[in-house]
């Protein structure tokens, strides 16, 4: 059972009580796919929900999976515009994630969506792995974007602006179906790699690009007939 409302924002509120005012939660979107950049988000609720809890318009924001793309867009119109939401997003291009890898990428994004928000934080919840060298106190949680609306919230921001950027994607490079699946490696999406090669945007680091002694075969020639 997922946790309530209420338990979803019990990680913010321990350090809320601890005098803690600018607690932030960090995620990122993007670390599957085989195209496209690396989004981080980070998130500063208002503190001030310590007791009010959380507004009435954003009870219901959960993990990013979770949700539809119509609420997605919904909750990321309202954590955008909402006067006491402090919020950063950013991204890390191909080139880098092919040269640090796509791990050290997603923590490079989400420290420096983490350094853009103003106030900056005074601690971080995060979803997964602990970051060692983050330079601020941090709190990792397993499946944190469904047990934390701070670190929900984030995933929300992160998904829906790589969405936004693989339509874009979609216009500049047709044919591989980025709007579908978003550079994730679906069927349609190896086949259109087969027929067309790699584009701008593919992280030549992933297999197929780099493959396996497994995946020779995605490449390899068809047989005569």
């Amino acid at each position: 059972m997922p946790p309530s409302p209420a338990d979803r924002l019990a990680s913010e509120r321990e350090l809320w009580r601890k005098g803690l005012r600018h607690v932030a939660g960090a995620d990122e979107a993007g670390c599957g796919p085989l195209a496209g950049p690396v989004v981080a988000a980070a998130v500063m609720l208002p503190c001030h929900w310590l007791e009010a809890g959380v507004c009435s318009e954003l009870r219901e924001l959960n993990d990013s999976k979770q949700l539809s793309e119509a609420r997605r867009e919904e909750f990321f119109a309202l954590l955008t515009t909402h006067p006491q939401v402090r919020h950063a997003i950013a991204l890390v291009d191909v080139e880098t994630i092919d040269r640090i890898n796509i791990r050290q990428a997603a923590w490079r994004g989400m420290a420096q969506a983490l350094d853009r928000l103003d106030p900056r934080p005074e601690h971080v919840l995060i979803d997964g792995l602990k970051i060692k060298w983050l330079a601020y106190p941090q709190t990792a949680l397993t499946g944190g974007d469904a047990r934390s609306y701070s670190i929900a919230a984030a995933s929300v921001l992160a998904k829906v602006t790589r969405d936004r950027l693989m339509l874009e994607y979609d216009r500049q490079y047709p044919g591989y179906g980025f709007a579908e699946h978003k550079g994730y490696g679906t069927a349609k999406h190896y086949d259109a790699i087969r027929r067309l090669g790699p584009c701008p945007i593919h992280r030549r680091s992933f297999a197929p690009f780099r493959p396996t002694a497994t995946e020779q075969d995605l490449f390899a020639a068809p047989a005569r007939p």
